[in-house]
């Protein structure tokens, strides 16, 4: 997992997303807008490297 976290500077960005929108989610909610903005960015990140993964 290493290895591709050095390749594609992407996936630091899913991490940082991902404990984002848990913070978010516990401290307003899962429906709150903030959260809800940040899993729409989430699943945007997540199905862009998924896209270039089956390239």
């Amino acid at each position: 997992m290493v290895q591709v976290a050095d390749k594609d500077p992407r996936i630091a960005e899913l991490e940082y997303l991902r404990k984002k929108m848990t913070k978010v989610a516990f401290e307003k909610g899962l429906s709150s807008p903030e959260s809800v903005k940040i899993s729409q960015q989430l699943d945007a990140l997540l199905n862009e490297v998924q896209k270039n993964k089956s390239n």
